[in-house]
Formats: structure tokens, sequence, C-alpha cells
């Protein structure tokens, strides 16, 4: 027996093939043309701007020391130091410097420690000035923060040397 396949479900199955090719080569041609290409290019702007937006970091880190606006002196000045420097020094050792002197971390003699203070103050003020600003071992030189001022650093100096007396 031989079984006969009717010429209407053949001419179907061609159809939706014609159809489906027609479809695939229409979406080819106007990928390759870059008609919907071009629509996205007008707004390569805007979608800059989105991406940018979303990959921006959430937060930043800085360790730059903060440094008053207007320091005027105080009461609460010690040794022969002003009020403001005193005040600098203070807020430079809490934001910077504390990091390793608060625990001696790396060998740093902690803060307030006069054993540990004495050899070095007995170097003298500028050689405290000049480790501090240049760094030693492993301090780094202003104390890992370029952007203060000599002065400030002196001040902070001054400060940490006034706990160690």
């Amino acid at each position: 027996m031989t079984k006969v396949i009717s010429s209407t479900g053949s001419s179907t199955i061609r159809r939706v093939f014609v159809a489906g090719f027609a479809v695939l080569a229409v979406t080819l041609f106007r990928d390759m043309t870059g008609s919907t290409v071009h629509a996205a290019s007008q707004d390569s702007a805007a979608i800059k701007s989105t991406v940018e937006e979303r990959i921006k970091p959430t937060a930043e880190v800085s360790i730059a020391a903060a440094r008053p606006a207007a320091a005027s002196p105080d009461a609460s000045s010690s040794g022969g130091s002003s009020g403001a420097a005193n005040k600098v020094g203070e807020t430079t050792y809490n934001s910077l410097c504390m990091g390793c002197h608060a625990s001696g971390a790396l060998g740093s003699p902690k803060f307030g420690d006069k054993a540990a203070w004495a050899p070095r103050i007995a170097q003298g003020m500028e050689t405290l000035y000049n480790n501090a600003l240049k760094g030693k071992k492993n301090m780094p030189a202003k104390g890992g923060n370029p952007g203060l001022s000599d002065a400030d650093v002196k001040a902070t100096v001054d400060y940490m040397v006034a706990a160690a007396k």
C-alpha cells in the first residue's frame, strides 16, 4: 500500500517556510542597513549618562585631615604652643595618626607613652619634625597624607610630644 500525500498539506508547509524565510530576510536586511541602530545612536548621550550613573562608585574614601575653618586660641593650650596649633594637632592626630599611634602598630610609639617617647624627644624637636615630614621606617611622610601643610604636621608632633611629657 502506498500512501498518498495530499497536495494541500504540502503547499501549507511550503507557505509557512516561505513566510518564515521572508521574515528572516527582512530582519537581516534591516539590521544590515542600520535602521534600528540609527535610532539608538540619537540617544547615545542619554545611554552613556545612564550607564555612568549606574556604575559610579557609591562612596569615596578620603584620609585628608580635617582642618578647622577658624581656629582660635583656647584655654586648653598646653606648654608653649598656642591653642589654635594645639587644636590643629589634636584634629590631625584624631583623623590620621591615631590609626597607628593609638595601638602602637608597626612599632610606632603609643600616644602618651612617656617611656616610648623619651628617647625620641631626647633627639630634639627638629629631628621629630623631620621624621614626621619625610617619614621614617614604617611611617610614611606626613603620615600618608601629602596634602597636610608642614605647619599642620609640626602642630601634630607638638600635640603628641606634649601628651608624652
